[in-house]
């Protein structure tokens, strides 16, 4: 275990667990964009911010990617730390500033209005739905392009994708909804990645109600009935039901 000190409290960690989860195994709420249990941390956003002491020196690093040390002193709310904070949510509002969240973190910062040029963007850059994409779902059908302010996320060659199976898995996670997903009668279209691709529908009600090739990806990961695959979730929980009353009634 290694013992390190956050705003004056002590905690023991096991090697390899992130300031971050330190932080929170104490209580201390440290904010954050780009993170999320699931994939890698990243760094990309800035507001997870905190202050490293060692010796007469100290540093700002973000605090998903910081692995705890032994002897660690760190603080989460410094004012070095809260300006720089303040200053990185600025710059995101500036970027994205009708994203819910990041207004939401501004309110909360006391950050009423940005000294920043506004683009009225979508994406923040926090690269989550490329992680989800490549760690998770193991289809990389997106990824960063062009550098600095021309930087963005797209499929390769900003046309349809031959390996997005429609998931939506980028779109769970993405904190601002940049990423665009509907549905018309049979189709699921992906307008953020340029990319349609065809429904199943199910066997029982008709409705649509998964990508087909979704299903093939599933069927390729996991061994199961396939039945399984070929009946919504609305029929699935009513058959499920269905047995359950008659097991009740000693129908079964």
């Amino acid at each position: 275990m290694l013992n390190l000190t956050i705003d004056g409290k002590k905690v023991s960690v096991e090697k390899g667990t992130t300031v971050l989860h330190a932080a929170r195994k104490l209580g201390i709420e440290i904010p954050t964009l780009c993170y999320h249990e699931g994939v890698s941390p990243y760094g990309a956003c800035r507001v997870c911010l905190v202050e490293v002491v060692k010796g007469i020196k100290t540093g700002l690093t973000t605090s998903c990617t910081c692995l705890a040390e032994e002897g660690m002193e760190v603080k989460s709310d410094s004012p070095r730390v809260l300006e720089s904070r303040k200053l990185m949510v600025e710059l995101l509002l500036a970027r994205c500033p009708e994203a819910e969240k990041v207004k939401d973190l501004a309110r909360k910062m006391g950050i009423e209005g940005v000294r920043f040029k506004r683009e009225d963007k979508e994406c923040i850059l926090c690269g989550l739905c490329v992680r989800v994409c490549q760690e998770i779902i193991e289809a990389s059908v997106i990824g960063f392009i062009n550098r600095g302010a021309n930087r963005e996320v797209e499929t390769p060659f900003q046309a349809q994708s031959d390996v997005c199976i429609g998931c939506g898995a980028c779109s769970s996670v993405c904190p601002t909804e940049a990423i665009k997903i509907k549905e018309m009668f049979d189709k699921r279209i992906l307008e953020t990645w340029h990319t349609e691709l065809e429904l199943k529908s199910c066997k029982i009600c008709g409705r649509y109600f998964v990508p087909k090739k979704e299903l093939e990806h599933l069927k390729e990961k996991i061994e199961l009935p396939e039945d399984i695959f070929e009946i919504c979730t609305d029929c699935k929980r009513k058959s499920l039901t269905g047995k359950i009353g008659e097991i009740k009634t000693g129908a079964i």
